[in-house]
């Protein structure tokens, strides 16, 4: 964040640009100026079962956190929003099962490719039943009118060569999103999604919420198959209308698919789970909105614990030294 900070704002700086990031110097000296607020500790040792996310502990601070938001911007379920990104491939993620003789060894099926490149789509929807158009990141450099053929009405198109998520890119989502909602001071906005670099190290998005009265609120880590809304009710379901119509295009045309046919075959997709009933119930049982902050039970955290195999009291001590904890184990920003 300084390193973008410093970079932003055009200051001479002596940070790494092959690493972007600031040095010890500068953390040093910057907690030295801060220090009345800021001190350096040695962290506590964490149970395992903490650190794998999923807990009662982090869960309730994650809870806490939105009682007090939703008290003070009172926010209405159509100015909540939940953003997450998901990898599509030309291949397809799992193959059908087929009826076939008995003692058939070898059942075919056609398949898009040996080997698929990664296209990712960024979703966002609200608690009441509204959808912002999704954004589609193809791995190449140049756009192609035909890339978006088909593709749902207002989607954004990207590229980059990875067909990653990026910082920047994610940047243009966002602008996109203010775009799409129109927050203002008498209409706020609250955004809730993952921990992932792009989204919180992203000092162009903190800015621009702050100028925007969007507040951001993060997921604590690794809980996103519980508590993110687009994880419960949407991903899984668009990922499987997604490798049907790949299924059933390459039935009807006998050829493979490619980047040229996904719009299409992504857009008739999106349009089977954008549905009133999945994005309020993805927020309704993450206990988001309407606001329950008892939707998980002790056995839930409990099978969780026991899918990872965790031996209870097990305590995992970090290495005791002088480094400074910078990072909480949830992010949130109040932007006003």
């Amino acid at each position: 964040m300084a390193f973008q900070l410093a970079r932003r704002n055009s200051l001479p700086h002596p940070f790494s640009f092959l690493r972007e990031s600031a040095g010890k110097d500068w953390l040093y000296g910057f907690m030295k100026r801060h220090k009345a607020s800021l001190s350096i500790r040695k962290p506590t040792s964490t149970s395992l079962n903490r650190a794998l996310g999923f807990n009662k502990e982090d869960v309730n601070e994650f809870f806490n956190l939105l009682e007090k938001l939703m008290t003070e911007k009172n926010f209405h379920c159509d100015r909540i929003y939940n953003v997450d990104e998901m990898g599509l491939c030309i291949v397809q993620s799992k193959c059908p099962e087929v009826v076939s003789k008995r003692g058939k060894r070898q059942v075919g099926v056609l398949t898009s490719a040996e080997r698929g490149s990664l296209v990712t789509a960024v979703l966002c929807m609200n608690a009441a039943r509204g959808f912002v158009p999704p954004m589609i990141i193809f791995p190449r450099k140049n756009s192609s009118e035909q890339l978006k053929k088909g593709a749902p009405p207002g989607t954004l198109f990207a590229f980059h060569p990875s067909g990653w998520i990026q910082t920047e890119l994610f940047t243009k989502w966002f602008d996109h999103f203010l775009e799409r909602t129109n927050p203002t001071k008498d209409g706020p906005v609250l955004l809730i999604l993952d921990g992932h670099y792009t989204h919180t190290r992203n000092i162009d998005v903190v800015i621009k919420a702050r100028e925007n009265f969007v507040t951001i609120l993060s997921l604590p880590p690794h809980t996103s198959h519980k508590m993110q809304p687009l994880d419960k009710t949407v991903m899984g379901a668009l990922k499987a209308f997604y490798n049907e119509e790949v299924r059933l295009f390459m039935r009807a045309h006998n050829r493979v698919v490619t980047h040229f046919d996904m719009g299409e075959l992504f857009g008739r997709a999106y349009t089977k789970i954008q549905t009133a009933e999945r994005s309020i119930k993805g927020f309704s049982t993450t206990g988001i909105y309407p606001f329950r902050r008892d939707v998980f039970s002790d056995e839930d955290f409990l099978a969780e614990q026991q899918r990872h195999h965790v031996p209870h009291p097990v305590t995992a001590d970090f290495p005791e030294n002088n480094e400074p904890t910078l990072s909480p184990r949830i992010s949130h920003q109040y932007h006003n």
